[in-house]
């Protein structure tokens, strides 16, 4: 498990990037229920972040990402991390 580098803060969903091999393990029934809980008791874990080539790469949280996406939401929760591109 990687050190966070910052300490958590609100990014753009939009400028999130999601490789394409992670959005390939994406389950919607999994992002329905993290919605649902989202919308009853707020974002419980932020999302895990590196800096890549001038934009932010999703390290762990997709489901969550999609499931902020789904709800309309325009920021989400995220801590910097320090990984190595996959």
């Amino acid at each position: 498990m990687e050190a966070p580098l910052k300490a958590e803060q609100a990014v753009a969903i939009a400028d999130v990037y999601v490789p394409v091999k992670r959005k390939k393990t994406l389950e919607p029934d999994k992002v329905e229920v993290i919605a649902e809980s989202i919308l009853e008791e707020g974002q419980k874990t932020p999302i895990q972040v590196r800096q890549g080539q001038g934009r932010l790469v999703l390290v762990e949280g997709l489901h969550r990402l999609e499931a902020c996406k789904a709800l309309g939401e325009e920021t989400i929760r995220a801590i910097f991390v320090q990984a190595r591109s996959r």
